[in-house]
């Protein structure tokens, strides 16, 4: 009897998603022999038994597309049922030996939960955040941060000519990597993250002192998890249907502090989920369907509690409680590059 492999995208989408479900299926179905049981719209799916079957003739000709053709959901076994029991009928009814789950933080932690209650699970690491510890990379950063880049050249140009501050956000829960790696190929001549206390008054020193020496312009990146600045009041917090945060427009708290210490007008540009829509970058292409014929083969073989990484160069399995123990910052390193071009 062939094995039976489910797959599943969960939280918020990505590019590169559809490609890691071709490879995952692909591989799982051409080169083992397996079947594939696709679950719609993530933990809800899985919880409510909506599932679909699939082979190779399905997943052609998604390579390319964004988002992802299982659906995704913000529901969690977890947090809005009883945990494995939630998910036991579904995978019982569609006889899923083993379960690929491809997700960011909070969904690797929800299958490392499971596979601790007895399920085989293999993690895929989502984010455009790129913060998931235990991997170099994660797929959708790479597309995320091409179109935050594009946007700050964008926004450079109409910065210089109307001499203004221009703030642009991205996003960024926790972490600032879209911040810090957008930072540096824009640009930029600041850019605030999670990681790194910021003062604004510093921040108005160096646009102060960049306009003197005859730059008329000046761009900022903020990720979005910043804290607001300290003599602002902090907004009250948005949940959405699920219960999680809502995060987005600190970039304008920031505006009118800038603008009242610089004397210089400021503007906001606030990306938002453009960053996480569309085509897939090749690299995420490739990235995605390395790590999802990696998760085949490691689901196939009966692995069980652990995730596909990516160590340099290769695709290793490494430990879920790895990747669930932190969430991978910013090195002080990296943003001292960003630093250096400042003002």
């Amino acid at each position: 009897m062939s094995k039976v492999i489910g797959v599943l995208t969960a939280g918020g989408d990505c590019p590169g998603l559809n490609a890691v479900i071709r490879a995952v299926v692909t591989r799982a179905t051409e080169r083992h022999g397996a079947e594939v049981v696709g679950i719609l719209n993530g933990w809800e799916g899985l919880m409510h038994g909506r599932t679909r079957s699939l082979d190779r003739d399905a997943v052609r000709g998604i390579l390319a597309r964004g988002g992802t053709i299982l659906g995704t959901s913000r529901m969690d076994p977890y947090v809005h049922g009883d945990g494995y029991e939630s998910v036991r009928k579904t995978l019982e009814r569609n006889g899923i030996d083993s379960l690929v789950v491809v997700g960011g933080d909070g969904t690797l932690l929800s299958a490392l939960k499971l596979s601790q209650e007895g399920l085989k699970v293999v993690g895929v690491p989502k984010t455009i955040d790129n913060d998931i510890a235990a991997t170099d990379w994660t797929f959708g950063f790479d597309t995320a941060l091409e179109i935050a880049t594009e946007a700050i050249d964008r926004i450079t140009t109409t910065a210089e000519s109307h001499n203004r501050i221009m703030l642009v956000e991205v996003m960024g829960r926790t972490k600032g990597w879209i911040a810090t790696y957008a930072g540096i190929a824009g640009g930029a001549d600041a850019v605030l993250i999670p990681e790194i206390p910021y003062d604004l008054t510093e921040v108005a020193d160096v646009i102060r002192s960049r306009h003197r020496r005859g730059h008329s312009y000046s761009v900022v990146v903020v990720a979005e998890g910043i804290e607001p600045p300290p003599d602002v009041a902090r907004p009250q917090t948005e949940v959405d249907a699920f219960g999680f945060e809502r995060l987005g427009g600190v970039a304008y708290q920031i505006a009118p502090v800038l603008e009242e210490r610089t004397g210089f007008e400021t503007r906001v540009t606030v990306l938002g989920h453009l960053q996480r829509g569309g085509t897939p970058t090749a690299f995420d292409r490739v990235l995605g369907t390395r790590l999802g014929v990696g998760a085949a083969d490691l689901a196939v073989s009966g692995a069980a509690g652990v995730m596909v990484a990516v160590r340099g160069s290769d695709i290793v399995p490494v430990p879920l409680e790895e990747a669930c123990a932190d969430i991978r910052g910013v090195d002080e390193a990296t943003y001292d590059v960003a630093q250096t071009f400042f003002g």
